[in-house]
């Protein structure tokens, strides 16, 4: 038996509808095979998942602006990370920081990282990291818009990974 050369990968564009066998592909169906090789996406089902995400950021905004801002400051938090200070100032104020907060104190500790590992502590005051993200929280509760929230939800599929537990489920 004679051993035949394999043939090499048809990748044309071309419009035959018949399978060739340089490409290596089966007509199963026995008649023309589709065109497109990818996955059918149901667009109603997307608009469903928008429209819920959008209601679920719209009740998420509107619990957040209903809950005011700590007037009083509890005691100087020692931390070493942002999110360190923020977990902490979860549990002292017992109440939740905004999506946009929490994402906030990733980003600075990502940038914190590349630069050493001394505690932010002996960096920056306790009073003046903790003001801050006070003042951060305060704009992202009270000017944030639901749509941006949405689209930001949309866009990173384990978003529910920075909303505090302390909010009820939608």
């Amino acid at each position: 038996m004679k051993r035949t050369m394999p043939f090499a990968l048809d990748i044309s564009s071309d419009d035959d509808d018949e399978p060739s066998p340089s490409n290596g592909t089966k007509n199963l169906a026995g008649g023309k095979r589709p065109k497109s090789e990818t996955a059918i996406i149901n667009p109603a089902k997307k608009v469903e998942t928008e429209e819920l995400l959008t209601k679920s950021a719209k009740m998420y905004q509107e619990y957040m602006q209903q809950i005011p801002i700590p007037a009083q400051r509890g005691t100087v938090i020692p931390f070493a990370t942002w999110k360190d200070l923020a977990t902490s100032m979860k549990q002292l104020y017992q109440q939740p920081l905004h999506y946009l907060t929490n994402i906030r104190m990733k980003e600075w500790d990502e940038m914190a990282s590349d630069e050493g590992a001394a505690a932010l502590d002996t960096i920056i005051h306790p009073c003046k990291a903790e003001t801050n993200v006070w003042l951060m929280e305060e704009v992202h509760r009270l000017t944030s818009s639901y749509q941006f929230l949405a689209k930001l939800w949309l866009a990173d599929p384990k978003y529910h990974a920075s909303i505090d537990k302390v909010f009820p489920q939608l």
